[in-house]
């Protein structure tokens, strides 16, 4: 089976209230609607170019806090757009609050309009620091109408446990929305998602925020959204279905075929999926000591 994946390049640029924020979703989401994808994914904390025009100077707790306020309207907005457009749509994801704590989730709405949720698991430093946001507990798979997917969000593509967990479970595609500041964050981000195609047999899509916004911590935004494979014959040959230009407000589009990711999982080159000794890793890791002491000269 062939899906097209369209993951976005959001630019965030300042705005001076909810109906600046719509306007653009909604033209970018057109775009994205006229190459007909199954899937289109949006950045992490996209949805953030709110606190452009929110007050953010004095405490940017609260302010990221202020956001939930526009919860209803976002998730209205979603599940119109993939309705109407007929398209799983990964939503980026939006700071909300629940049961008085701030979480960073990230919002799948389906083209029947049923939504799911897959809170992040892993906090950055600055999500512990600055916004105190909570920690998810717990992994999705979603079965769909083009094979199953997981979301892990931005940090979490970074933990291979995660990963693995959700590929074992049956995983085709893994959708990492992301957000990072510098080209640093960014590579680590894009480096750990190649390594999970690689060591997962599945393909992965990240999308990236780009852009700056008048923000603590949203000044400037490093990003290239990109559609990975695993590295083997039956793909590209440096395992990239497609990428964006760094930095450019764009659409990534690729298409990806399930049932060659079913055959190289049998008859790879090599077949990490399935090759794991299961039974080494319940064995305690054995420390061994070898000191030499201070060297004579």
């Amino acid at each position: 089976m062939k899906v097209r994946i369209a993951a976005v390049q959001y630019l965030l640029r300042s705005i001076d209230g909810w109906g600046g924020f719509e306007n653009q979703v909604r033209f970018t989401l057109k775009a994205a609607a006229e190459y007909k994808p199954n899937f289109v994914m949006l950045p992490e904390i996209f949805t953030s170019q709110l606190l452009s025009f929110l007050d953010t100077d004095n405490d940017i707790k609260s302010a990221v806090r202020r956001m939930h306020d526009y919860t209803p309207r976002y998730l209205d907005l979603m599940a119109e757009l993939a309705k109407k457009y007929n398209f799983y749509l990964i939503a980026g994801t939006h700071p909300n609050l629940r049961d008085g704590l701030l979480y960073n989730t990230a919002f799948m709405f389906t083209p029947n309009g049923e939504m799911f949720t897959q809170d992040k698991i892993h906090r950055t430093r600055w999500e512990k620091d600055k916004w105190d946001t909570a920690a998810g507990n717990k992994l999705h798979l979603f079965q769909t109408d083009y094979g199953a997917i997981a979301i892990l969000i931005c940090y979490d593509i970074e933990f291979p446990e995660l990963a693995r967990q959700v590929c074992e479970a049956g995983a085709d595609i893994l959708f990492v929305p992301s957000s990072t500041d510098d080209r640093q964050g960014y590579l680590r981000v894009r480096y750990c998602a190649h390594a999970r195609a690689i060591e997962n047999q599945v393909y992965v899509a990240v999308a990236s925020t780009v852009g700056n916004l008048p923000v603590e911590g949203l000044g400037l935004n490093y990003g290239q959204s990109s559609i990975m494979t695993p590295s083997d014959f039956p793909f590209s040959r440096d395992g990239i279905a497609a990428e964006g230009e760094v930095n450019l407000e764009q659409v990534v589009i690729a298409d990806v075929d399930l049932d060659t990711l079913a055959q190289n999982r049998i008859n790879g080159t090599t077949i990490p999926l399935y090759d794991k000794r299961r039974e080494v890793y319940q064995n305690p890791v054995e420390i061994v000591t070898s000191l030499c002491g201070p060297r004579k000269s």
